[in-house]
């Protein structure tokens, strides 16, 4: 499991994991006029890619494939540059899939669920039936980003178990050398087993990709509504396109300006809360593992961690389960109270019986073998071949694809005590596997600045950022700092409850937000969404941020 982890099922959709470690390492809105086909683009003047054979693209919508698929929900796909500078040297295929809408006429919105890493499609046929009130007016419409489902899923391959060590019980951080060495290791697998799209994968490319997207769709304008991670995808639109942007809605915001190591600060601090609000639930229940007395139950999870690293139990394959697993695992279990009595009872059989089978079902992803071949990038991937890492890989490359700070390794072993002191202080609990989590982008290219420099003051119709006030991945203050930061057009609904973002957990965040995207509606500046605790449904368990 990687840091920032968060696709929308299990009402978890997350945001990322970089200035702290640094300096410790040194209203109404128009209404869309009737679908009509969108122009085609001008001719590309002499200087720029000739990108018009992209933009000319409609989809064929067709029947899904692969077990499990809805039979009212169609698919399809979009064929991008693999390189958007140089559009000659090579293609890949995005998957797409539908919901078609029931009003007439209607448009599209485009949703983005979350991750980095989450796959689109298989999020839809999933939790579809959130989205049903949107129909009204639109074609609901997801994809999978580049590198991610049956995009040219990245993977790391054999370089999966090396990551899970660097992250893991056994990362020594005493011995940073060592540390550092296999991360550059695992850098060098993860380039193997990904094939040609790693070095172009990340939010900026993946922005073009959503342009193109919209333009296949038959829209003018891009209706959006996303996620966590999807925030920042629809921020970096919004800087690049913003005479594209329709309807655009932000569910649990992302920073823009934050370095990984400072969302991982964040990070732990809010999952530390997240945890002592789970704690303090089953403190007053009699069948708490844990017991009655609250103090008493926050030292024996930091001492069921430290013990499991010490002497990881089994499982039913043979593989052990660390105190760091167990960590990822708690991790994904905080991000919605619905899945609180089953974390007390997974927590149960581990601690009673040594029996993690429950436990683990938090912190499973991806259905597919872990590839040792190079993804493919000129067509879709069966989803029998999506590589089982590819969620975690995906996330971690996207991250680390758009996050600039590469500090040099003297400058990691030099600081490593005092970053781990600074995590350690944030968190008991997820101090250590946050760290390790950030440190994961070293020996990998740097990443781009454009995200930091350039996603301001956007020019475009006001949009709807919505942030909750108990979230453990997106921490509420991301929500103002990102509305500042792109300027006059944000408009921030203060959702009072908790969980990781509000539309599948608040009544009033789903209807605020439906009533933006279907009729322009949007609440005035400084409005706000009580803390209702009504959920509008219960989600499996499956990875997020």
């Amino acid at each position: 499991m990687l840091a920032k982890l968060c696709t929308r099922s299990a009402v978890r959709r997350c945001a990322g994991t970089g200035v702290l470690a640094l300096a410790l390492l040194g209203s109404v809105l128009p209404t869309p006029a009737a679908s009509a086909p969108a122009p085609a683009p001008a001719p590309a003047p002499a200087d720029r890619p000739d990108l018009s054979r992209f933009y000319r693209q409609k989809v064929a919508w067709g029947a899904c494939a692969g077990p499990g698929m809805p039979r009212d929900m169609q698919c399809g796909k979009v064929t991008v540059p693999l390189d958007y500078a140089r559009p000659g040297t090579g293609t890949l295929d995005l998957a797409l899939a539908r919901y078609r809408g029931t009003g007439t006429p209607h448009h599209s919105v485009l949703l983005n669920f979350g991750g980095p890493g989450g796959a689109g499609v298989n999020e839809l046929a999933y939790d579809g039936k959130q989205f049903m009130g949107l129909t009204n007016g639109y074609d609901v419409v997801t994809f999978d980003p580049r590198g991610v489902g049956r995009s040219s899923p990245v993977s790391c391959g054999d370089g999966g178990d090396q990551a899970a060590a660097v992250t893991g019980a056994d990362a020594d951080l005493a011995h940073p050398q060592a540390l550092l060495r296999q991360l550059r290791q695992s850098a060098a697998a993860c380039a193997r087993s990904s094939g040609d799209v790693l070095p172009y994968i990340g939010t900026v490319n993946a922005a073009r990709d959503l342009d193109v997207i919209r333009q296949a769709l038959g829209e003018q304008k891009l209706n959006y509504l996303g996620f966590s991670y999807g925030t920042r995808l629809g921020s970096v639109y919004a800087a690049q396109f913003p005479h594209n942007v329709g309807r655009m809605a932000l569910d649990g915001v992302d920073t823009l300006t934050e370095s990984l190591a400072e969302q991982g600060i964040d990070g732990a601090r809010g999952q530390q809360t997240a945890l002592e609000d789970f704690l303090d639930w089953c403190a007053r229940d009699a069948g708490c593992p844990f017991g009655r007395d609250r103090r008493a139950a926050g030292d024996a999870v930091a001492g069921l961690v430290r013990s499991l690293d010490r002497r990881p139990v089994t499982t039913d394959g043979g593989d052990p389960f660390s105190g760091q697993d167990l960590v990822a695992a708690i991790v994904q279990a905080l991000y919605s109270k619905d899945l609180w009595p089953s974390l007390e009872r997974a927590l149960g059989s581990l601690t009673e019986d040594r029996d993690p089978r429950g436990i683990m079902g938090f912190a499973t992803g991806g259905a597919g073998p872990v590839l040792g071949r190079p993804a493919r990038h000129d067509g879709l991937v069966d989803p029998q071949d999506v590589p089982a890492d590819n969620l975690q890989a995906a996330l971690m490359a996207i991250n680390c694809a758009d996050d600039p700070d590469r500090p040099s390794a003297a400058r990691i072993a030099g600081d490593l005590k005092r970053l781990r002191a600074a995590y350690d202080e944030a968190s008991p609990v997820f101090g250590r596997y946050r760290l390790t989590q950030v440190l994961m982008c070293y020996g990998r290219p740097k990443g781009t600045d454009f995200i930091r420099t350039r996603v301001k003051d956007v020019d475009t119709p006001r949009m709807l950022l919505v942030g909750t006030r108990g979230d453990p991945a997106t921490p509420y203050p991301w929500a103002v700092s990102t509305a500042q930061r792109l300027g006059p057009a944000a408009v921030v609904l203060d959702n009072k409850g908790d969980g990781h973002t509000g539309y599948g957990s608040s009544v009033c965040v789903h209807r605020t937000v439906d009533e933006f995207l279907l009729h322009g509606s949007l609440p005035a500046y400084g409005s706000s969404c009580p803390a209702d605790g009504k959920e509008w449904s219960v989600f499996p368990n499956r990875i997020d941020r």
